[in-house]
C-alpha cells in the first residue's frame, strides 16, 4: 500500500519534488518537497483508494473506536468519508473557538469518555496534530491514535508524538516516496541525496549543497 499511495500522490500532483527550487513551509523551513493532499479529493479513484486505506489502518490498529475526528481544514473531508465507510460518528476540531453561537472548538461529535481516532492528511513536525489531541483530551475524550495519508518521518515529529504518548499510522512516507519518485523519473538521481539530507536535518540549509 505504501508504494501504491506514493505513486498516486506523485502522479496526481499532491506531492511536488523540487530540490533545486525549494518550497517555504509556514514555519520558514526550506523544503525540497511539498505535499498538498487536498489534491487527492479532486480525483475519485485516488480519493477512494486513500479513504479505503485509512479505513484499513483504523480497522487494524484502532478497531474499537467510537468516532473519527478530522483536523481543520485538510483532514475534515477525509474524516467525513472515512466515517461514512465505517458507519460511525464524525467530528472535527477548529484551530480556535468560534466567536459566536455556542463558541465551539470541537464540532460535530463531542462526547466525554468516547474513544476517537484523529484523521490527519499530513505529519511533518507533528505540532498541529498534537494540539488537536490535547484539545480532545481536555474534552475528556480518549484519543486512540492518529491515521494520516503521508508522513515526512522527521525526527522532531517522531519525538513529539512519542512525548505526547500518541501513535500515528500513515498510508505512505518520505522514504518510500523518494524511492518511487526515483524509479519513475519524478526526481533526478543526483538530487536524491539532497532530499535525504533534508529529512535528516530540515532546519540546516546545507542540505541544498551538491553532494
Amino acid at each position: 500500500m505504501e508504494r501504491e499511495i506514493a505513486t498516486l500522490l506523485l502522479e496526481n500532483k499532491a506531492v511536488f519534488l523540487s530540490p533545486n527550487s525549494p518550497f517555504t513551509w509556514a514555519s520558514g523551513i526550506q523544503s525540497p518537497i511539498y505535499c498538498d493532499n487536498r489534491m487527492t479529493l479532486a480525483y475519485p479513484r485516488v480519493r477512494d483508494r486513500i479513504e479505503e486505506g485509512l479505513v484499513q489502518l483504523i480497522q487494524k490498529h484502532y478497531p474499537h473506536l467510537d468516532a473519527v475526528i478530522g483536523t481543520a481544514t485538510a483532514g475534515i473531508a477525509h474524516a467525513a468519508i472515512v466515517a461514512d465507510k465505517l458507519q460511525c460518528p464524525m467530528g472535527y476540531v477548529r484551530t480556535a473557538n468560534k466567536d459566536h453561537g455556542r463558541k465551539n472548538q470541537i464540532e460535530g461529535f463531542s462526547l466525554p469518555g468516547a474513544r476517537v481516532v484523529v484523521v490527519e492528511d499530513l505529519i511533518s513536525t507533528a505540532g498541529s496534530v498534537i494540539e488537536i489531541v490535547d484539545i480532545l483530551r481536555e474534552a475528556k475524550m480518549t484519543v486512540l491514535g492518529i491515521v494520516s495519508i503521508f508522513t515526512y518521518g522527521l525526527q522532531k515529529g517522531i519525538e513529539r508524538l512519542k512525548k505526547a504518548g500518541i501513535a500515528n499510522h500513515s498510508l505512505s512516507n518520505f522514504d518510500i516516496l523518494i524511492q518511487v519518485a526515483s524509479e519513475k523519473g519524478f526526481i533526478e538521481l543526483t538530487d536524491i541525496a539532497k532530499c535525504i539530507a533534508f529529512q535528516k536535518d530540515p532546519e540546516n540549509p546545507n542540505w541544498r549543497k551538491d553532494r
